[in-house]
């Protein structure tokens, strides 16, 4: 009897396993995290789903990971007037390579390795899980909503210089940050692409005046002026803060990888050249205002390089009309 029931249940035993058994990789391709299930279906890859969008090429991607980091040397002043010429030229000099290097390497190889959009967020949910991933991104998207709310009223703080109101609180210079808040946000919505080559052109269009003004004062630069000294203590916590808020952020140009033409290769290309870039634009313009004025730590603030190219002009000025 119990032969008979024995037979009875094998055939339906074979027929929950099936005829045959299955491999044990397939197996393990249903037990695959979904974004490696994708690409091995042939599913939404990357290559597949945005193959018909543009891609985001090398010039373009430097400029993205220049403004996701520095923008300029915008900013930079209150670094000179925490610990003085000489402490703030080694500190833009040292951190971009001691700082910015590593996490840019981190940041290319895992773009490479994870190339589609997320970036950070996907690192931590293939690492740590779904949990740690939400926590991360939502963290992020806090400090960068925090961060960038400062630009808008940096970017008014140097407009001052041209027109006053906009430097003095009231309507005019909330008008302002609203307006650049608001024509910032519509061009987002444009397209990667066409805020790539955009931040090309805003790039070359903030970076010129620095350009212009380190020309205008390598006559007037004098190497001991460097040396001056703050009056009292140094701001050690307003230096370094100083400097980490300038040269942050080398992850966030991760979330863009789907979009980035041949990642593997592009990444470590435009990271690299980005890091060199954003030295340079730091460098070059602290280098020229703290060598050709005479103005001391206290005096720079937010807005100082404006300044600083406007005391340029004033003497060229005068000396021409001198001669």
């Amino acid at each position: 009897m119990n032969q008979e029931i024995l037979t009875d249940r094998q055939p339906s035993q074979s027929e929950e396993q099936g005829q045959h058994p299955q491999p044990h990789g397939a197996v393990a391709q249903e037990h695959a995290p979904h974004d490696q299930q994708l690409q091995q279906g042939g599913g939404r890859t990357p290559a597949s789903s945005g193959h018909l969008r543009r891609k985001i090429t090398l010039i373009p991607l430097v400029f993205l990971i220049y403004f996701e980091v520095a923008g300029g040397p915008y900013g930079s002043e209150k670094a000179v007037r925490a610990a003085g010429p000489l402490f703030t030229l080694l500190g833009f000099l040292v951190f971009p390579f001691a700082w910015g290097v590593p996490e840019s390497l981190v940041t290319a190889e895992l773009a490479a390795a994870f190339p589609g959009n997320g970036g950070f967020v996907r690192w931590a949910d293939h690492a740590f899980g779904p949990l740690a991933g939400s926590l991360l991104g939502t963290w992020k998207y806090l400090s960068i909503v925090i961060n960038i709310a400062a630009y808008p009223a940096l970017v008014a703080d140097y407009l001052g210089g041209v027109a006053p109101a906009v430097a003095e609180p009231g309507r005019t210079r909330t008008g302002t940050v609203i307006g650049m808040t608001l024509f910032l946000s519509f061009v987002n919505y444009a397209g990667l692409s066409i805020v790539g080559w955009g931040t090309v052109a805003l790039g070359i269009v903030s970076l010129a005046p620095f350009v212009l003004m380190t020309a205008m004062a390598v006559p007037k630069v004098r190497p001991r002026r460097w040396a001056s000294q703050v009056n009292g203590r140094k701001d050690w916590r307003l230096f370094f803060n100083t400097l980490f808020w300038n040269l942050n952020y080398w992850d966030s140009a991760s979330t863009m990888a789907g979009e980035v033409e041949r990642p593997e290769r592009t990444f470590p290309r435009a990271l690299a050249v980005a890091v060199v870039l954003i030295a340079v634009s730091y460098l070059l313009p602290l280098m020229a205002a703290t060598g050709a004025t005479d103005a001391p730590p206290d005096a720079w603030v937010n807005g100082y390089l404006a300044d600083a190219a406007g005391t340029y002009k004033r003497r060229l000025v005068g000396s021409g009309s001198q001669t």
